[in-house]
Parts: C-alpha cells; structure tokens; sequence
C-alpha cells in the first residue's frame, strides 16, 4: 500500500506540472489523496461599448490665458458628445495638469495646461461620428489619446466560459485518475482566476479634420478567458 500511494502521489505531481497549474496533493489534510488540475474556457463576443480618451492641450504666456483656451475647448468637447447622446454619466475627467516651459537658463516663457476626458459610447454605430464632432469642437487643442472596445454584458459569456474552464479541469482530471486506477470523487475545492479579455484595444490617433469624415471603427470580436483550478477526491479502488 505504501508504494502504491507514493506511485499515485508521483502521478498527479507530473499531472500538475503538465496542466501548468500547482501540484497536486496542495490540500489541508495531507492524509487526503486528491488530484488538481487547471482547465481554460475561451469565448468570443462583440464589444457593445467603446471608450474613448480625450485631450485638450494648449500654451500660452501665463497660466490663466492657457486655461482659460483649454476649459473653453474642453466645454466644447463635452458639449458635442452630450448633444450627440452620451449620456453625462458616462463622462469623467481623467487628469489636468498645468507645466511651465522654460529657456536654457530657467526663465519661464510660458505654460501649457492639459486636460484629458473619457467618454463611454454606448452607441457604436454613432462612434466614429461623435469622436469627430468632439474634436472638431475643441479645435487645435484637441487630442485624441486613443479608444477602446469593451463587453459591458457579459454574463452569458461568462457563464459559457466558465462551463468550458470545468469541462476542461474535469477532463483532465479524469485522465490521471484512470492512470492511476482510482475513480474520481467528489470535488473538494474550486478556485477560478480573474476573467481576462483579448482585442479590445484600438490604436489612438492625434486629431480628426471635421466631423463629416468620421473615424473609422471596426469593433471585431474579443476573446474572454476564463481560468479555474479545481481539486477533486479520489476514492478508493
């Protein structure tokens, strides 16, 4: 019995080490024989919201004529994604920073304030629009930083990835036991890490020319991964 155990024991040590996970044998009660492993569930959805990250950067001699240009810029920004339907919830400043320029010598010649606004648009067919209305609003000192695309509803996809992550664990699981001449017993612990997502950054780009051409958007599909470790009993023979 005693070399049967310490075969078992090798056997789902090697089995952690395949699955990529801890060893197996992690448990509390050392004197409980069990196996665990990591499954993966990957799915794909459409992004359904899209975040896009403003700037307004403008200089002047001093500080306030160059916040006085930037909040008047940055007011005609909001304004435009506002009328166009983002909703003012959905709008959030990120940072404002306020720099001095200086010559060699440490002389100040000017300052340059910075403001930068995220927006939520729930609309994506109204995407590429609403980014060109707001830059064409803020003039000279727009900016755009860059966009991305999210799954905000993702509850279904969640529950499909989670499903496919236990299906995998299980199937691993149940390959070592058969190796190991042991039937699978009840589950004795489940961990799962934090859920990832995959392609759902897009490129910035500095500045749009009018609001007639809107920007070019293709929100494509994300790839959302869920992984789960799952520890199992093995019975006796």
């Amino acid at each position: 019995m005693k070399m049967r155990s310490t075969v078992l024991a090798a056997l789902v040590l090697l089995s952690s080490v395949a699955a990529g996970s801890r060893p197996a044998f992690a448990s509390d009660d050392v004197s409980r024989e069990s196996v665990q492993v990591s499954g993966q569930g990957v799915v794909f959805g459409r992004p359904d919201r899209l975040d896009a990250s403003f700037g307004v950067e403008t200089s002047a001699p001093t500080v306030g004529a160059a916040l006085k240009v930037a909040n008047a810029a940055g007011a005609r920004m909001r304004d435009s994604l506002v009328k166009g339907g983002v909703a003012k919830a959905d709008l959030q400043t990120s940072n404002v920073t306020i720099s001095s320029t200086r010559k060699d010598d440490g002389a100040i010649t000017g300052y340059t304030v910075t403001q930068g606004l995220t927006a939520k648009i729930r609309k994506l067919a109204q995407g590429g629009a609403l980014i060109s209305a707001a830059v064409t609003a803020g003039g000279d000192a727009a900016r755009l930083n860059g966009v991305s695309f999210a799954i905000e509803n993702d509850t279904a996809l969640l529950a499909e990835a989670r499903k496919k992550a236990f299906a995998d664990a299980r199937a691993k699981a149940e390959l070592y036991a058969r190796e190991a001449g042991r039937p699978l017993g009840r589950v004795v612990k489940v961990n799962e890490s934090n859920p990832t997502y995959w392609g759902g950054a897009a490129a910035g780009q500095d500045r749009f020319a009018a609001a007639d051409a809107p920007v070019p958007l293709e929100p494509g599909r994300q790839q959302l991964t869920v992984t789960v470790t799952v520890e199992w009993a093995l019975d006796p023979k």
